[in-house]
């Protein structure tokens, strides 16, 4: 039958479909022999490190539970809408998976819109959950004390350049800039004497969405100050802070790299996929001096990826990112992660944590962390050798884990998020000052939050 264009869907029917569209991988109707599998599917078509992982859980499951089946419903979409999509299937029986891939700066909201199921009872009898690392674990807890969630693996950020753009530029072949001055310093050479590279990319803007919060201003957020507080969230008092100095001061070093134009241009920098771009474009072609990002940008460049670069480690240095004025403890990183949850309505629970167990068990954990160029969250794989030694890189973002912040995953953190990307937005293309954008997160973050606020 020919296709024809057709005219715009009315609401209702678009609706229906959508519905119909949810409940054809959900859960109504489900096997009880069969275990769906949601995860975060790349937007890089080339990029499979997580589908050929599960493939290979997939195949050694069924073998290990014969009449067992494993079903994947994958959620190809930018990391703002992979949430939204998930939620959307979260909320009914009909189309809840059996387990899910959460991010864990989300996962407490999932937990208090009763989402997700507290996984306490399998754990107390799964051996395995003594390795993991106490604060792996503190990621996936909800504020009743239970646990939701199997964490995979974590993350650090720092610095990555380009020694072949550096050296264009007369910089140092190993760099490590001691302030925030020091990263401007560089990048306005490469500006200057590098025509053609992108001097320096922090991810910005609502399209990016937590990449823009975490990889771009909570690594700025987080440095400044002398650091005996969380410049986000007071936990004594239990409420929000509004936007203090250190808020200002991270928000006018993202100003500054758009409106020096040191940063991509504004159109890429607020391209929902432009990460995919700096992984498989920028980076390996030398068209981009520094980025600031995560530990897991090798998994993009491995074999078999589609963007295949065994010299990255040659041709990249890593740096950690300083302090604002270089003051103790001289480097700020991030950490997050994600975790394997089961939702509240999922059909088959019990099956879906033995997949879990399957995929973390040391050696297929170990395999992950490897694949997924990922920080280990299971104490006995990181004091393995096979591990430590597996990739370039691995040592030095597994190093930062000591003195790493984690987000204050608290129920409004999601909101408060979005509040930073739109601040950081207002900035990145001028249509607001600092104090304009300032003013207006206040605003915001007062009505998110419920007015759980206090100035610092």
């Amino acid at each position: 039958m020919p296709v024809r264009p057709t005219a715009a869907l009315t609401p209702l029917l678009a609706a229906a479909l959508a519905a119909t569209a949810l409940t054809a991988c959900g859960g109504s109707g489900s096997s009880p022999d069969t275990v769906k599998v949601s995860y975060k599917q790349s937007t890089d078509n080339s990029v499979k490190v997580m589908d050929t992982y599960l493939a290979g859980m997939k195949k050694q499951f069924e073998e290990n539970h014969p009449g067992k089946k494993v079903e994947f419903v994958p959620i190809k979409a930018p990391d703002s809408e992979y949430y939204t999509k998930l939620q959307q299937m979260l909320r009914s029986p009909r189309t809840a998976p059996d387990l899910v891939y959460e991010d864990t700066f989300l996962i407490n909201s999932d937990i208090t819109s009763g989402y997700l199921k507290p996984l306490d009872p399998y754990l107390a009898k799964w051996p395995d959950w003594r390795w993991f690392a106490d604060t792996a674990k503190a990621a996936a807890k909800g504020e009743d004390g239970k646990t939701y969630g199997v964490p995979d693996g974590t993350d650090t950020r720092g610095l990555w350049y380009d020694r072949r753009v550096f050296e264009k530029a007369g910089l140092p072949a190993h760099w490590q800039p001691k302030t925030w001055d020091d990263v401007l310093a560089a990048a306005r050479t490469i500006k200057e004497k590098v025509p053609g590279v992108t001097p320096l990319n922090v991810y910005t803007g609502k399209a990016a969405g937590e990449r823009s919060t975490m990889q771009g201003f909570e690594m700025l957020l987080y440095g400044t100050g002398d650091g005996s507080f969380d410049p986000l969230y007071d936990s004594s008092a239990k409420k929000w802070l509004t936007a203090g100095q250190g808020f200002r001061d991270a928000l006018s070093f993202v100003e500054t790299v758009y409106r020096e134009k040191l940063g991509p241009d504004v159109s890429d920098a607020l391209d929902p996929n432009f990460a995919t771009t700096v992984n498989g474009e920028l980076l390996p072609q030398g068209r981009l001096g520094i980025d600031l990002d995560g530990s897991w940008l090798p998994q993009a460049w491995l074999p078999g990826s589609g963007h295949e670069w065994p010299d990255w480690s040659r041709r990249l240095g890593l740096a950690y990112m300083p302090t604002q004025h270089g003051q103790a403890p001289g480097k700020v990183s991030m950490s997050g992660g994600w975790t394997w949850s089961i939702p509240a309505k999922a059909a088959n629970p019990g099956l879906a944590f033995d997949f879990i167990r399957t995929m973390q068990t040391k050696d297929n954990a170990r395999k992950w962390y490897i694949a997924n160029s990922g920080i280990a969250v299971r104490e006995d794989v990181a004091a393995d050798p096979a591990y430590a030694g597996a990739q370039p890189g691995i040592g030095f973002f597994t190093g930062l884990v000591a003195g790493t912040h984690y987000r204050p995953t608290y129920p409004a953190y999601p909101k408060v998020s979005t509040a930073v990307q739109e601040a950081m937005e207002s900035v990145t293309t001028g249509d607001r000052s600092v104090a304009e954008a300032v003013s207006a997160y206040d605003a915001t973050l007062e009505d998110v939050t419920g007015g759980r606020v206090v100035e610092r």
